[in-house]
């Protein structure tokens, strides 16, 4: 009987999670929606002078910079347009200075930006991938 109740369950994640703010549920989601994936995650909410890098990630031999972006509806328009020129400029530095503080320069790198729409209602969520979401810019953008 125990195992037909279990069935029935929510996961204890899932349960766990919605204590937590959008914003961390969103960000717990898409390193569980990397990780399944094969990316490896090896750093998030790296805190810099001007911000914060959500993940960072390994795909392969390339270090991942993701953006996460997380909404209860798309009403005032889709997650992923949150990240504009101006952030992506923010996190293009904040990845040149997380690629120093760990010298990675020579290191192959991009930028992915998960875009998750979490019902309030209690669905799960709906999470979309955009690897390689955008170049590196600004005066100190990176090669890779």
């Amino acid at each position: 009987m125990m195992r037909w109740l279990w069935g029935l369950a929510e996961p204890l994640w899932l349960v766990l999670d919605r204590r937590l703010p959008l914003g961390r549920r969103g960000e717990n989601a898409a390193a569980r929606f990397l990780a399944r994936r094969g990316y490896i995650i090896v750093a998030r909410g790296q805190r810099g002078q001007i911000g914060e890098l959500d993940l960072v990630a390994v795909d392969g031999r390339t270090v991942v910079f993701v953006e996460v972006k997380t909404r209860t509806t798309q009403d005032a328009g889709h997650p992923a347009d949150a990240v504009d020129e101006a952030k992506q400029r923010q996190l293009t530095r904040l990845a040149l200075a997380y690629l120093q503080r760990h010298d990675l320069l020579d290191a192959k790198s991009r930028f992915d930006v998960v875009a998750i729409t979490w019902p309030a209602d209690g669905r799960p969520p709906q999470i979309e991938h955009f690897p390689g979401a955008f170049e590196a810019i600004g005066s100190e953008g990176m090669y890779s």
